[in-house]
């Protein structure tokens, strides 16, 4: 069985400039540029390949034959041709027309993870800007200026148009923008500021700047990386609940894992063991007089849910791939031919399927974590715990209400779970008349990732004070740093009743960075 890969994307170093080159970016580089406000420069490669895709562009648009997308209208409207003298216009048009978004803003990593993944495919050489515009891109991402996006407009199909298009307008310097200190402001004078100068477009570009499914690949290739972490986490929560719930810890044991290979039920289940080893608790009733044989699915189970989420995760992870390896635009720039051709790959659904995927993944997760951190609660289920874990069952109440907020998320996950890809609402005079839905598919596991954190946030929170009362047993070593976590960030030890929602919120804020499942690994090394 192999480990799930080594995905940390703290090993690419977000204080140097990432180069983006005719070749695909990696997930990690994504990752760099988008959370952590890494640099970028186009490789000389790139801004050759983009010099040869030019030729072959203006070459087309002096031609007497009209060629799609360069000298001629867009969509349904792509049978007009359009003369020389208008063809500034109709760049600037089109951008202008089609950052026609509404609602919140986006957030800050999924526009500059959509700027650098449309980068990314300029760079390829199919698309046929010119290199000042490719480097005037590069440049807004390395001066930290984000154009504002809003929540509503794309419809996953030609990719991510109203979103790409808000910020390919501040490429003309119109429309708003943020700083690198988060001020709203208009593009123009964000520009000047670094010294940095408005575009005229030229033909083609106005296509390629926003035909791509650069939002949801970017917003994928995070939900990614924020999910291997979770779940490796999730079983930091499991083996806490296990071991408070004095449950066998011998059904994680590998020669039983190897009847069904399913690799990340092997890893997750490999994971428990470590995590438990050593533990006190485990070992006051692991002997021959132990009538725990079977334990409730949620605690037994735990490897083969967590593993089927994993597999999951990394299937998705291979579709993101194929994706960072393409150059999506239509039409698209044969150089070596010196043509150029329509194509249907700007359709979003190979993305959009895997991040409906994912929010199965989140809500079934969420589910059995839910349900682990309610049979603490249960004074027939948790084996001599006080009710609800309360310092004085009937005056204090203890974690009841905590249990309920994981109720309130699961239940929206759950929603949530709902595919947004198998919708579609034609569009364009019915030239576009099969949609993906990928942008929508993606905000909403955005927000089945955040729910999915605060749940586990609660199961770790709970069991630690669980194992708290389960004194003078010991916990493991990885769990009792995980508890010593805690302990030291504001989520104090057992005792009456008091405010909870900002302990919860502590412990949201650790899972979400990291630092629970760095307090295990420090004890047990990477879990797989």
């Amino acid at each position: 069985m192999t480990a799930t890969p080594d995905t940390d994307s703290s090993a690419i170093d977000p204080r140097l400039p990432i180069t983006v080159d005719v070749g695909p970016l990696s997930a990690e580089q994504v990752v760099a540029v988008a959370r952590h406000g890494a640099a970028v420069r186009l490789g000389d490669a790139a801004l050759e390949a983009i010099d040869r895709a030019r030729t072959v562009v203006e070459g087309l648009a002096s031609a007497p034959t009209p060629a799609y997308g360069i000298s001629t209208g867009f969509g349904a409207l792509a049978t007009r041709h359009i003369p020389v003298d208008l063809r500034t216009q109709l760049q600037r048009s089109l951008v202008r027309s089609h950052a026609a978004g509404s609602g919140p803003e986006v957030e800050r990593e999924v526009v500059r993870g959509l700027m650098l993944l449309r980068l990314s495919t300029l760079a390829t050489g199919h698309t046929g800007v010119r290199r000042e515009t490719a480097e005037l891109l590069a440049g807004l991402l390395s001066h930290q200026i984000t154009p504002v996006v809003r929540e509503f407009g794309s419809l996953g199909c030609s990719g991510d148009l109203a979103p790409l298009a808000h910020c390919a307008l501040a490429l003309l310097g119109e429309g708003e923008v943020r700083d690198a200190s988060g001020t709203l402001m208009p593009a123009a004078d964000a520009l000047a500021a670094v010294g940095l100068r408005p575009v005229e477009l030229a033909e083609k570009e106005g296509l390629a700047l926003i035909n791509g499914t650069d939002g949801m690949l970017g917003m994928l290739v995070l939900a990614v990386d924020d999910l291997r972490r979770l779940l490796r986490t999730l079983d930091v929560a499991a083996a806490m609940s296990v071991e408070g719930q004095l449950a066998t810890d011998r059904v994680f044991a590998a020669e039983l894992q190897a009847l069904r290979p399913h690799p990340g039920q092997a890893d997750s289940a490999a994971n428990l063991v470590a995590l438990l080893a050593d533990s006190g608790v485990v070992a006051s009733h692991r002997g021959p007089d132990c009538n725990r044989v079977q334990d409730a699915y949620s605690l037994r189970c735990s490897p083969q849910v967590h593993g089927a989420a994993r597999d999951t995760v990394e299937y998705a992870a291979s579709v993101a791939a194929r994706e960072l390896a393409s150059a999506v635009d239509n039409p698209v720039v044969l150089a070596e031919e010196g043509r150029v051709e329509s194509n249907g790959n700007f359709h979003g659904a190979p993305v959009a399927y895997v991040l409906d995927f994912l929010a199965i993944v989140a809500a079934d997760a969420a589910s059995i974590c839910e349900r682990r951190t309610d049979r603490f609660l249960d004074v027939a289920r948790n084996h001599g715990l006080p009710a609800f874990l309360a310092h004085d069952p009937g005056v204090d109440s203890g974690h009841m209400i905590a249990q309920y907020t994981q109720a309130a998320i699961v239940s929206e996950l759950k929603r949530l779970a709902a595919p947004a890809s198998v919708d579609s609402i034609p569009s364009s005079a019915m030239q576009e008349d099969h949609v993906s839905m990928g942008w929508s598919a993606a905000r909403k596991l955005r927000r089945s990732i955040d729910g999915l954190t605060r749940v586990v946030a609660i199961e770790v929170l709970t069991a630690a004070r669980a194992l708290d009362l389960r004194a003078p047993l010991v916990p493991s070593p990885a769990t009792g740093a995980v508890i010593a976590l805690l302990r030291g960030a504001g989520a104090p030890a057992p005792g009456p009743d008091r405010f909870l929602a900002p302990e919860i919120e502590v412990v949201v804020d650790l899972v979400a960075s990291g630092a629970v499942l760095a307090a295990a690994e420090e004890v047990v090394g990477r879990l797989r």
